[in-house]
């Protein structure tokens, strides 16, 4: 494996994690790498990942491969179970400008997380602090952000929302502005 970030090669700004390593496969050194996301695009067709055990540095994928909900990989230059059990627990990173491009109304959740989400009538419901799927669809999980206006009066209740990112509520996504717009209620 390649040590490039303590060779002086510098990793890029835009590394984004999109899975970790969960442990060893099989007696050959491969790795098993629980993906964050369902199809893991960026995994399976990057080739340099960035890992952060014991220091970041680079590694190249020889092979990967979907096993069940996980990534099954090969790296250059491992070829040892105990190294692939060594690195149990590491963060995988990806540059964003490597992932693959999407189709049109298709967004990755790295880039959905940070953003503002208002409702149809302009309210603000909060910022989208998480993704997470429940199997049939992604799911926002959206903090509320407190009103510092309203410090002076009784505190407001606030609320953390999970919104199923599907056309029925989603109404907008600006990447943009980062906001997205949703057809959800305060009350709701």
């Amino acid at each position: 494996m390649s040590d490039s970030a303590a060779s002086g090669a510098q990793a890029p700004d835009d590394l984004t994690q999109v899975g970790y390593v969960s442990g060893a496969y099989g007696i050959a050194g491969a790795i098993r790498v629980t993906p964050f996301s369902v199809d893991a695009d960026a995994l399976l067709n990057v080739k340099t990942w960035w890992l952060d055990k014991p220091s970041l540095r680079s590694v190249t994928v020889r092979t990967a491969k979907m096993h069940g909900g996980d990534v099954v990989a090969t790296l250059v230059g491992m070829s040892d179970r105990n190294l692939a059990e060594a690195l149990k627990g590491a963060a995988v990173h990806v540059s964003r400008s490597q992932f693959p491009e999407l189709e049109e109304d298709e967004y990755y959740w790295s880039d959905l997380i940070g953003m503002d989400a208002v409702n149809l009538q302009g309210e603000a419901l909060g910022k989208v602090i998480d993704m997470m799927s429940n199997g049939a669809q992604s799911i926002l999980r959206i903090a509320p952000v407190p009103d510092p206006a309203a410090s002076d009066k009784a505190p407001e209740r606030l609320v953390e929302r999970l919104v199923p990112f599907v056309d029925q509520f989603v109404k907008t996504v600006d990447l943009k502005e980062k906001k997205i717009t949703l057809d959800w209620g305060l009350d709701f």
